[in-house]
């Protein structure tokens, strides 16, 4: 694989970004690379500094923490690119799973491969909603479409009927706010469509339902539910 080439035009030293990959849920499920990278780097932009720094506490690690999220400003990415021009070496690390994936961090990968074509860009693998609930759904998932979280308002109604046209296996995220009406979405557009809903996946009260969404909302306690869920649609037949 080719690596980052240094701009010696500029005589600018090789900065490092690590995509790391943290628990989405089981802080043990972190790897032994991820905690070492975590450690060594210069600074851990984090999605939310308190939930990071909640992982760096379990395992003694005191590097130097700068947020960056959805919220943050061009200001926020230049001090970020600023940093790296420098020679520093950056952790980016999400609340929960591999960063890039339906969170911000992929619009900063975006910027440094724009402005910084010499800085190396080092994936460190690891936990993945997408990936752990795809394992368990016993669907044949040798391709599938990743949608993200549906709209919240704009747009929803169209985005539920599009998963119509899609003929592979479908994951996306939905929130305990809305579940209720993904299921109804589901049930309404793809009746017979066999489905899992995965809940809190790895911790404590991890649940896996089964069936088809109109079966599924009627087992699922709404009045009572929590967590964060993924949503895996089986392929048509």
């Amino acid at each position: 694989m080719k690596r980052g080439v240094k701009n010696s035009a500029l005589n600018m030293p090789d900065g490092m970004l690590y995509i790391v990959a943290t628990p989405i849920g089981n802080l043990s499920d972190i790897s032994q690379r991820s905690l070492e990278t975590l450690k060594s780097a210069d600074c851990i932009l984090c999605e939310d500094t308190r939930v990071t720094r909640k992982l760096l506490a379990r395992f003694d690690i005191e590097t130097e923490t700068l947020s960056f999220h959805q919220h943050s400003s061009l200001n926020k990415i230049e001090q970020i690119i600023e940093m790296l021009s420098s020679g520093k070496s950056l952790a980016l690390a999400t609340d929960a799973g591999t960063p890039g994936i339906s969170d911000p961090g992929g619009k900063l990968v975006e910027a440094v491969v724009r402005e910084l074509p010499y800085v190396n860009i080092v994936p460190i693998p690891g936990p993945s909603a997408i990936m752990s609930a795809l394992s368990i759904s016993g669907f044949w998932a040798d391709s599938f479409v990743f949608l993200g979280f549906p709209p919240h308002k704009k747009g929803r109604e169209t985005w539920f009927k599009n998963l119509q046209n899609h003929e592979s296996v479908i994951v996306f995220y939905e929130s305990v706010h809305r579940v209720k009406n993904c299921l109804e979405r589901v049930s309404d557009l793809c009746p017979d469509r066999p489905m899992i809903l995965a809940r809190e996946l790895t911790k404590k009260f991890e649940t896996i339902y089964r069936g088809t969404a109109s079966g599924i909302l009627n087992e699922l306690p709404l009045d009572e539910t929590k967590g964060e869920f993924v949503v895996v649609l089986d392929r048509t037949r």
